[in-house]
């Protein structure tokens, strides 16, 4: 899947003591943010479908609570997904409802430290997997790879899907923002988390596995174009599937992690031989700084963020409207699979 020469250092002796300077400066860098944001809440998810003005657009959707005749005044009062009429909220009154409970706040510092996690466990899982197929003669094989990266993404996913998004990826947080499903003044704080993640990550991995860090770099085996048109293609591969599952109610939300990780697994056995199916500029960005390699650098920091656009972009375009009827009902009835 990652097609590169292997990385060694020029000067051990010298690198010996400067392994992880890096790598702590980065932790430190994501300490100070969590706490200069931490006093900022949004909502954790929204509880309806996500629509322009939609402070998040995380990939799962409010707590649901179902009650049946004993359901209480207070409770039917506070809930937002229709209106009750006095009358019926006198007990024996109501058969059953079903109702989405707005979720809790969350702060911005969790949503970015989370972002920090999620995205540190995806680089370090991806980078790793390319590095011991290497040094392993190519024991894992691309199908391996391809399930080592999907099984990440669908576990962090599933995993802190409910706190920040779980975007992982800075073209999905840009698509998201231009789509208005995601509040630009977030972007800056997400990208540097994520950024800052790859890097720890990728220096992770120098310092466990020197000098052996080259397997973990995407680089292109055939032309420029090639290799852009294809990572165009898979993120918009991607995107399109993140967008369905994130923002409409219909699509099956609960199963996100699966979908989306199927779809980061379909890509990889697509493009992998030729381009490692990065998919995410930090998935390049960080493992290319610590090997010290660059090329090609160019087309994994465009072509996915142009790609994620238009899969965006596209599902918004595609996407069915919701008829009168299924506007009529509870916001519950509407997202059962959610």
């Amino acid at each position: 899947m990652y097609k590169a020469e292997p990385f060694h250092f020029t000067n051990t002796k010298k690198t010996e003591g400067t392994k992880f300077p890096l790598f702590f400066f980065c932790v430190i860098c994501v300490i100070c943010v969590v706490l200069m944001v931490d006093s900022e809440d949004v909502a954790s998810a929204p509880s309806t479908p996500a629509t322009p003005g939609t402070p998040g657009a995380p990939l799962f959707g409010g707590f649901k609570a179902d009650r049946s005749r004993n359901t209480r005044k207070s409770l039917l009062q506070s809930c937002r997904c229709f209106s009750v009429e006095a009358w019926a909220m006198e007990e024996g009154s109501l058969g059953g409802v079903s109702c989405s409970i707005p979720p809790p706040l969350v702060s911005l510092a969790r949503k970015v430290g989370a972002e920090f996690i999620g995205t540190f466990i995806l680089i370090f899982a991806g980078t790793a997997t390319g590095i011991v197929n290497q040094k392993t003669q190519g024991s894992e094989t691309l199908l391996g790879l391809a399930a080592s990266t999907g099984l990440a993404v669908m576990i962090v996913i599933l995993s802190t899907g409910h706190i920040s998004g779980a975007h992982l990826n800075p073209a999905v947080t840009i698509a998201f923002a231009a789509l208005r499903h995601f509040p630009w003044k977030h972007v800056p704080m997400f990208i540097a988390a994520q950024v800052m993640a790859s890097l720890c990550a990728a220096f992770a991995l120098k310092g466990i596995f020197h000098p052996i860090m080259g397997a973990g770099v995407t680089i292109p085996s055939g032309g420029y174009g090639q290799a852009f048109a294809l990572e165009l293609i898979i993120s918009f591969n991607l995107m399109f599937v993140v967008t369905a599952v994130a923002t409409d109610t219909r699509a099956v939300g609960e199963l996100a992690g699966i979908a989306v990780g199927a779809t980061v697994m379909l890509n990889i056995l697509i493009a992998g031989e030729t381009t490692g199916a990065s998919m995410n500029p930090v998935r390049t960005l960080g493992p290319a700084i610590a090997a010290n390699n660059y090329k090609a650098i160019w087309v994994y920091l465009t072509a996915p963020i142009l790609g994620a656009l238009c899969g965006a972009g596209a599902y918004s375009a595609v996407k069915l409207p919701e008829d009168s009827d299924t506007q009529d009902k509870p916001a519950a009835a509407r997202s059962l699979r959610r």
